[in-house]
């Protein structure tokens, strides 16, 4: 697969870490930044671009890090089409992918260490969406966002 990776400077070292792990699970890694840790990178640019490259059918999907990975979650999410799921554990990585189609992974730095983010963004990549009951509930949602994107829905 095709794998977007992006970080801003407080995950740059994960980041780092994980692209050679994820190049040793044999997909193939297109690397978004950033390129250090001392010059401060704003996650929002980096979270629209791996998610505009999946929904322009560039990426497969894509593994956002930050400091919590809340913000590169909630970033990534404001792309139309896109659902990304915050993860720090693998069972919910897992679950993102079977049960959500979600295209992003995100995690935080600050949050978990290396070792088990390398578990996370394995039980990520290994699974896939098999569709039945769950693909009725991501229709919801994405019926749902259509709704909002024509101005036509409410809030509830």
């Amino acid at each position: 697969m095709k794998i977007g990776l992006g970080s801003d400077h407080n995950a740059f070292d994960m980041k780092e870490n994980l692209k050679k792990y994820i190049q040793d699970l044999g997909h193939e890694v297109y690397d978004y930044g950033c390129t250090d840790s001392c010059t401060e990178v704003d996650y929002p640019q980096v979270a629209f671009q791996v998610a505009v490259d999946i929904k322009e059918n560039k990426l497969d999907r894509g593994v956002l890090v930050c400091g919590t990975g809340i913000g590169v979650a909630i970033a990534a999410g404001k792309v139309p089409g896109i659902r990304a799921a915050l993860c720090h554990d693998t069972y919910s990585a897992e679950r993102a992918q079977k049960s959500n189609d979600a295209q992003v992974l995100t995690m935080g730095a600050k949050v978990i260490g290396i070792e088990p983010a390398k578990q996370i963004v394995k039980a990520y990549l290994e699974s896939n969406f098999p569709g039945g009951n769950s693909a009725r509930k991501v229709k919801q949602i994405s019926d749902k966002e259509l709704e909002f994107l024509k101005g036509a829905g409410s809030l509830l």
